[in-house]
């Protein structure tokens, strides 16, 4: 590839404060490309202009996606990073903390690319959903986490069917990796052996080879995971 068909251009990442988003943040960086994070904690973003904002709120998404896309002058990719978890048997947790998942990891992908197709379509960018390995595989006391997940595969398989030739969409089903996401888990939630967990920089890497792709070529689906990945298949 040439230096020009890697520059990932101007990129929007929801969850960029931390974790994966803050690693596709870093990437893009690298990569000579321009991030503008969306969050509902940015104190620590300190290498890309950020918005406050939580993404399960979609009106409050719309104008924070309208107000990065004119501080861009557009935008050239989406990537949904944001998500959240909580682990449990059904009737363990709380209705309103179990529709919390939906409301972040489902319906904040759908409000957010809602938002930022209009751009997207002017510069025939590319959407990169974040579902999960999750999103493939169903587990006990994770009923929350794999509808959302499994929702947002759905969601983005459509939206490439309804939108091709117009914008990409791929779909990254990472495995597990090794960031904050497990902190506020119960132990029994929590990985036992972290060695299995991969390094997010690695899937950064793989959303910028997505972002690089040729104009006519997509890659719709991607499955990334540590070599000893539990998880899958």
């Amino acid at each position: 590839m040439t230096e020009s068909t890697i520059r990932p251009g101007r990129v929007l990442v929801t969850g960029g404060a931390s974790g994966l988003g803050a690693a596709v943040v870093d990437a893009v960086l690298k990569a000579g490309g321009t991030p503008v994070v969306l969050d509902r904690d940015i104190r620590n973003v300190s290498a890309a202009k950020a918005f406050e904002v939580d993404v399960s709120d979609r009106v409050a998404v719309t104008e924070a996606v309208r107000q990065a896309a004119e501080t861009l002058d557009g935008l050239d990719a989406v990537v949904t990073a944001a998500g959240i978890d909580r682990c449990g048997k059904l009737e363990d947790v709380a209705a309103e903390e179990w529709e919390r998942v939906i409301g972040v990891n489902l319906m904040g992908t759908v409000s957010v690319v809602r938002a930022a197709l209009p751009y997207l379509k002017e510069s025939r960018g590319r959407v990169v959903t974040i579902a999960s390995t999750l999103g493939k595989r169903a587990l006990p006391e994770a009923t929350a986490y794999c509808a959302s997940k499994f929702g947002v595969v759905g969601f983005s398989h459509s939206l490439a069917a309804e939108t091709g030739g117009e914008i990409g969409v791929t779909t990254m089903i990472p495995g597990g990796m090794k960031t904050r996401f497990f902190d506020d888990r119960a132990e029994q939630y929590k990985p036992q052996d972290d060695s299995r967990l991969n390094d997010p920089g690695n899937v950064a890497q793989a959303i910028l080879f997505v972002l690089s792709q040729p104009t006519g070529c997509e890659v719709r689906e991607m499955l990334i995971c540590h070599e000893e990945e539990g998880s899958w298949p």
